[in-house]
């Protein structure tokens, strides 16, 4: 087993980008693998709606397999995290335009949100996985102003499909683990555009 996250206590929220959810699984392994104790939060939309690409059941299912505990899908079961200091660092994966504009705004009515807000609380990095179709469109201010905000860093992202989607971003999935290590260290990874 590797190290580069060995003893980190890791807090990886799962948003309603449901065609991304075996891209989070993929990543999780790769956080345990590298030593990471990770604690998995859903979006209600994440626990609680079946789509094409799966039922939300057997997702959370493949979370506690992988994971060994089951995922946190309350706001009331989020509340912990700050005052306790369960985490060292948070991921959000994906980090969705809708999840973005929240937390650009200060809104947290959400477990992934909620969660979010409880770990900055403890001044410790929270990592957005952003994926959003309007992401260079009306979420382009939420984005600028989130590279602004102390202890909030970006997996390094980059237009997913210009020719059909000029206006969507996607996280690279291959800098997850090295954006979370310097994260940790307080730096944001670079280059942010890949």
């Amino acid at each position: 087993m590797a190290n580069k996250l060995k003893l980190q206590r890791v807090g990886v929220a799962v948003t309603g980008s449901f065609c991304t959810f075996d891209t989070a699984l993929e990543c999780i392994r790769v956080l345990i693998h590298e030593g990471a104790e990770v604690t998995t939060i859903l979006s209600a939309a994440a626990c609680t709606m079946d789509t094409k690409f799966g039922k939300a059941a057997d997702f959370a299912e493949k979370l506690t397999a992988l994971t060994g505990r089951p995922p946190i899908t309350t706001i009331v079961d989020t509340e912990p995290i700050g005052p306790g200091k369960l985490l060292d660092a948070m991921l959000i994966l994906p980090a969705t335009g809708n999840t973005i504009a929240k937390l650009a705004a200060g809104i947290a009515d959400s477990t992934t949100t909620f969660a979010a807000k409880s770990h900055l609380r403890n001044g410790r990095p929270l990592l957005l996985a952003i994926s959003s179709n309007d992401a260079l469109a009306a979420g382009a201010k939420n984005i600028g102003q989130l590279l602004n905000t102390k202890n909030i860093y970006f997996v390094p992202f980059g237009q997913d499909s210009p020719a059909t989607k000029p206006r969507s971003i996607v996280f690279k999935k291959e800098y997850v683990l090295a954006a979370l290590v310097e994260a940790l260290e307080g730096r944001q990874l670079q280059p942010l555009l890949a």
